[in-house]
């Protein structure tokens, strides 16, 4: 089946990505460096997800809000200043109702001000190889050189789905009421479509409209972010549309499972006279929907290979083409141990290499 062009839905940036393969399969400038609004509040979290996993805060933790944090403007939970409030009631202030009171008093908790989170969130963000970004609060509120692009925003959600599953279940949370006051979450795609379950809206004047979304259909999880729409309407419609197209005309398959063998290596002077090699981990691809079939395979496997061999060693290399284009290349590990043979399987493979 042929691939048609993208849905052109007025954005300023946008990427879509499987979220298992990394495999893009739509792009409109998505390096380029833009306001991000709330979607900042997904580093926020970020941070937040990774001091609960080391165990430095919990959830039940209370802190007391600040006067800063209670007046923070824009969207709220309606914290209120010297009350104390768990660090879970925060995060789901924060994902569900986007309060940005919720966002200071959750970076004064973790970090004691503002700004050192921010410090926080830019060394995440280069740990993650969001190298575009920039973050200068933990909000998304209007500041100089607050930035991120849509490919450092489609890695980190992906980050956050893979890393933190047991919190990723609350981007699905479609309302919270916190304080007798009933919000819902301002992501539309969770009422429209129910294999959406996340992530993040954004919006401020600069920004414009902004969304960050992923759904999982059939095993396939699709990630999509884009940027700088003209209204809340235009973010949704199209971030439907390319998570339509992405599923439309594209598949993942698993080809390899973790430590299945997909060929066996004669391994000289070794204690076994062959070895197998495979993938470490579940290997999968992302290819233009019905083109599975059409997959060929390659492998280069050196001439010689000698012992001793170590489970995990790289030892050979798999390619995997459509026609005349190279889609994957990875290499193949050995899976088992393979130690150095005994004095005679030294010297007879010594022997017979002179005839090679």
């Amino acid at each position: 089946m042929p691939v048609p062009a993208p849905p052109i839905i007025g954005a300023k940036s946008y990427l879509v990505i499987d979220a298992t393969t990394g495999h893009e399969l739509a792009t409109l400038d998505p390096d380029v460096a833009l306001a991000p609004a709330s979607l900042t509040k997904l580093m926020t979290a970020y941070v937040v997800f990774k001091a609960l996993k080391q165990g430095q805060i919990q959830l039940q933790d209370e802190t007391t809000i600040s006067e800063k944090a209670w007046r923070t403007e824009g969207s709220r939970m309606f914290v209120e200043v010297g009350k104390r409030v768990k660090i879970e009631d925060l995060l789901l202030g924060m994902i569900v109702q986007s309060g940005n009171d919720a966002s200071v008093a959750l970076a004064e908790h973790i970090a004691g001000t503002e700004d050192v989170f921010a410090q926080m969130m830019n060394q995440y963000a280069s740990q993650l190889g969001m190298l575009s970004s920039s973050f200068r609060n933990a909000t998304g509120l209007p500041a100089e050189g607050h930035v991120t692009t849509a490919r450092d925003l489609a890695t980190l959600a992906r980050a956050i789905i893979e890393e933190f599953p047991e919190y990723y279940a609350w981007y699905a949370v479609k309302e919270y009421t916190f304080n007798d006051i009933k919000q819902p979450n301002r992501n539309r795609l969770l009422w429209r479509d129910a294999s959406v379950d996340g992530l993040k809206t954004g919006h401020t004047d600069d920004a414009g409209y902004c969304l960050v979304s992923s759904a999982s259909r059939d095993g396939m999880r699709i990630i999509s972010v884009v940027m700088g729409t003209s209204s809340d309407k235009a973010r949704s419609d199209g971030s439907q549309a390319l998570i339509n197209y992405g599923y439309r005309f594209f598949e993942t398959r698993l080809l390899y499972k973790a430590g299945e063998e997909v060929t066996t290596a004669r391994v000289w002077k070794s204690a076994n006279e062959t070895s197998r090699l495979g993938v470490l981990e579940d290997l999968y691809i992302t290819v233009r929907r019905g083109a599975y079939d059409q997959l060929e395979s390659t492998l280069d496997i050196p001439a010689i290979v000698e012992a001793p061999l170590s489970t995990g060693q790289p030892i050979a290399e798999l390619r995997i083409s459509l026609g005349n284009s190279e889609v994957l290349r990875t290499p193949l590990r050995a899976l088992d141990d393979n130690p150095t043979g005994s004095m005679w399987q030294r010297m007879r493979d010594g022997v017979s290499l002179w005839f090679e």
